[in-house]
């Protein structure tokens, strides 16, 4: 095939992609959320900008879900390369080695969906010169060219780069989520930070900064760290899952959540402001808040317990019920679950397992045969 062929192939298939997803379609991006009744309006995701600092394992994968979301547009900060070790990933192509990896991912993601616009900067924002572009992004990145972000992605593999995310956001008092995944591969973590509310990563550092140990000197020689495409996608998925309740007001985002994929545990808490951080920033902020304590934190399922009452019937009327999913009031006292379990389904009956004698089944004594001979002649 040629290279016009090929070109017209592409465009084709673009077209076709962009057809497929227009509001005609019932499972168009997020209308099947709206559907089904967990989101007012998902169209307001058109709407909204999102930056994402660091596109590697969680970054790439984080930018493709929001693309797939319809999200109105993405900036993307990094300033490394494709390299053929990042090929254990789900998003990076081989054909993609020796680009920049907001180029290449700037490439793949306008093809899955060209509706989304996609700002690149390839830097390091932890340079003076960059970090003040990169608070200028932040303050006016927004579709109208005017307005900050809707919210800020960390998704960056190294202390500087958090901290430096850290201080534009305490400066600029934006919300933002942190997310990491650990050396070995096994664990990660988000942390919505809200600035003077909550922790900055400042207030609770890393066991590395606490106990003064140059990071570079954890750095193994030919170790890739944090490579393993299941954690990186799960941790992804945790990121752009509270990405998405945050901008569509659906659910509770998560102010911390762990995992650890040892024992597949997740742990989830929330971590208070340090009265003694080391940013400047951090502390006014806390002051502003202990003066004028109005929470930021996106809790929404209140508003829609309350609101809620009585079965909801499918608006489509196709018969789907929703009804409460707590376990029935006939549940014995004596069933045993693991903690965070409950059965699906109550026992019907509570006796010792002797027949009563109503439940008895009588014996007529008549064989098959007979029985069946009876039956015909009904």
């Amino acid at each position: 095939m040629s290279a016009a062929s090929e070109a017209r192939s592409g465009r084709g298939k673009i077209a076709a992609m962009s057809d497929e997803v227009v509001d005609s379609n019932p499972y168009s991006r997020l209308m099947a959320l709206k559907r089904m009744g967990i989101v007012e309006d998902y169209e307001q995701i058109r709407r909204k900008t999102v930056a994402i600092v660091g596109i590697g394992g969680v970054g790439s994968v984080a930018a493709e879900m929001l693309t797939r979301c319809g999200i109105g547009k993405l900036i993307l900060f990094d300033y490394d390369k494709v390299e053929l070790a990042n090929m254990n990933r789900l998003f990076f192509q081989p054909d993609q080695a020796g680009l920049s990896k907001v180029d290449a991912a700037s490439s793949t993601l306008s093809f899955i969906n060209p509706d989304v616009v996609i700002e690149t900067h390839n830097m390091n924002i932890t340079l003076m010169d960059k970090f003040e572009l990169f608070l200028e992004r932040l303050q006016k990145g927004s579709l109208s060219g005017d307005q900050p972000v809707d919210l800020v992605l960390s998704c960056v593999d190294n202390f500087e780069a958090r901290m430096a995310i850290n201080k534009g956001c305490n400066e600029l008092n934006h919300i933002w989520i942190e997310s990491g995944v650990s050396e070995n591969a096994v664990s990660g973590h988000i942390q919505t930070i809200i600035p003077g509310e909550t922790a900055c990563f400042g207030c609770a550092p890393p066991l590395v900064v606490a106990s003064q140990i140059d990071e570079r000197t954890l750095k193994r020689e030919g170790v890739c760290a944090a490579s393993l495409p299941t954690t990186m996608g799960i941790v992804a998925g945790m990121l752009v899952q509270n990405t998405l309740k945050h901008l569509l007001c659906f659910g509770r985002v998560s102010m911390y959540v762990g995992y650890s994929a040892l024992e597949d545990f997740f742990p989830t808490w929330e971590i208070r402001p340090n009265e003694q951080c080391e940013d400047r920033h951090c502390l006014l902020r806390q002051r502003e808040f202990r003066a004028h304590p109005v929470s930021r934190k996106r809790d929404f399922l209140k508003k829609d317990d309350a609101a809620t009452s009585g079965p909801t019937v499918h608006e489509d009327d196709f018969g789907i019920e929703l009804v409460s999913e707590t376990a029935p009031a006939d549940l014995t006292d004596d069933t045993q679950v693991s903690k965070g379990l409950r059965t699906e389904y109550a026992a019907t009956s509570t006796h010792s397992g002797e027949l009563d004698s109503g439940d008895a089944v009588e014996d007529a004594g008549e064989s098959l045969e007979d029985l069946m001979a009876r039956m015909k002649k009904m």
